[in-house]
């Protein structure tokens, strides 16, 4: 019998520490034989015990190869010209990818065939084996990272008196059968990999930023700090009716709860850039990576009909009191608009998904806008008509042709210089306004 290293062939004279490697290449591939007691070149050199040597292997394999990979091997004592020689046959497993325990998912962990060697398996191919095993749910995939810890998700499952060890963690799907964890358990791990961008905008050109925020870590933490974030930024708004005050927040809290909460869940977690949130004077808008499910149209959500794109990150939420069920949110988010003229809309495209909530109080704010910008061109054109017949101004003058503090004529000259109306000269008690 002919020995020669292939594609599907490897050769070995002694069992050494790259076995395992060699063992995991061919599982994570379409399978192969590895001949031990054979030399490089095909020279048959022979072992000691094979017998022995295969309850070795076999234990090596058992403790240092995840997932178990026992099952793909057989082993097989041949008499090749009076010596021995151990067959090691590796089909090609079901549960990729195969990796080193101590290693993990990684590439430093994961080999593959490549010609007549085994090399590390690069980040896309791990990935795309674990696509192919476990389907093309994200959140079910299993993670590549396999160092997480969950202190957060623990404290937010301990002030909802909901119990989470290890058999919950199984049952939500953090963890696979196999103890290994989920895309789910990453996400909700304080090692999430996901971000959530928050950002005021003086306008719709979105060149000026009023303030922005980036969220990290947990998925619970974000949506929790950007809840917060908003209703710092969500005015209160009060009017009268008669003798009685009629308090109204720009967006109502249940209609910013819900589209939050559904950027969060049903969003495409599989794509790798921030979910938005952009406050504008006139509206809020939530934008979530993702589209519509296959199979849904836009007037399919406003009946209330929902196919989740992460049912088991959907059932954490469940489980915390967060969400109630499928399909209620949008009902939650028109209702809470009530009379309202303007109403929430929603705009998709094939990856991304849009909530748009308008502002209630924008009207009477734009009103108030127009009756405070109507008194600041006055008082810019007195500005302008002094220097005009005296050449320069001073702070204290323009106090006194305003009729007003100190403080209101500074930010009344800072704005005219701003724009280009007039040119500041000199410094400190010397400070003088001219024009450009």
């Amino acid at each position: 019998m002919e020995f020669k290293e292939s594609e599907f062939v490897e050769l070995k004279v002694l069992p050494t520490e790259n076995l395992a490697k060699e063992i995991i290449a061919f599982a994570n591939g379409a399978g192969g034989t590895l001949y031990i007691g054979v030399a490089d070149d095909g020279n048959v050199v022979g072992i000691q015990d094979a017998d022995a040597l295969a309850l070795q292997i076999s234990n090596q394999v058992r403790d240092g190869i995840r997932p178990d990979i026992t099952l793909f091997l057989h082993y097989n004592t041949m008499d090749i010209d009076g010596k021995d020689i151990l067959a090691i046959q590796i089909q090609s497993g079901t549960n990729k990818p195969y990796y080193l325990a101590k290693k993990g998912l990684r590439p430093e962990g994961v080999y593959v065939r490549q010609g007549y060697s085994s090399v590390p398996a690069t980040e896309t191919s791990i990935r795309q084996m674990i696509k192919e095993t476990d389907g093309d749910s994200f959140e079910s995939m299993r993670s590549l990272n396999q160092d997480l810890t969950f202190q957060a998700l623990q404290q937010e499952f301990s002030k909802r008196k909901v119990e989470l060890g290890n058999p919950q963690m199984k049952t939500l799907q953090l963890e696979s059968g196999d103890g290994l964890y989920t895309n789910l358990g990453w996400l909700l791990s304080d090692q999430a990999p996901s971000t959530l961008k928050a950002a005021v905008f003086e306008d719709d050109s979105q060149s000026t930023f009023q303030d922005r925020r980036e969220f990290q870590g947990p998925l619970l933490t974000q949506l929790n700090d950007c809840y917060a974030y908003i209703q710092l930024h969500n005015q209160l708004h009060a009017d009268f009716a008669g003798l009685y005050r009629i308090e109204k927040r720009d967006y109502p809290e249940v209609a910013v709860r819900e589209a939050l909460l559904n950027c969060l869940v049903h969003r495409d977690y599989s794509f790798s850039a921030s979910t938005l949130v952009n406050l504008y004077p006139d509206r809020l808008e939530f934008v979530s990576l993702g589209g519509l499910v296959p199979g849904l149209e836009r007037d399919d959500i406003f009946m209330g009909i929902s196919v989740c794109r992460n049912p088991h990150l959907a059932n954490v939420f469940y489980r915390l009191h967060l969400i109630e069920a499928y399909g209620t949110g949008m009902k939650k988010i028109l209702g809470a608009y009530g009379e309202e003229q303007r109403k929430p809309d929603i705009q998709l495209s094939h990856h991304a998904f849009k909530i748009t909530l308008p502002n209630r109080n924008w009207s009477v704010r734009a009103d108030e806008s127009k009756q405070l910008f109507s008194g600041i061109r006055e008082e810019e054109s007195a500005v302008t008509a002094y220097v005009a017949k005296h050449g320069v101004i001073t702070r204290k003058k323009a106090q006194e042709l305003l009729g007003v503090g100190q403080t209101a004529a500074g930010l009344v000259l800072r704005r005219m210089t701003e724009t280009g109306s007039l040119r500041q000269v000199g410094a400190g008690r010397a400070t003088r306004y001219q024009k450009p």
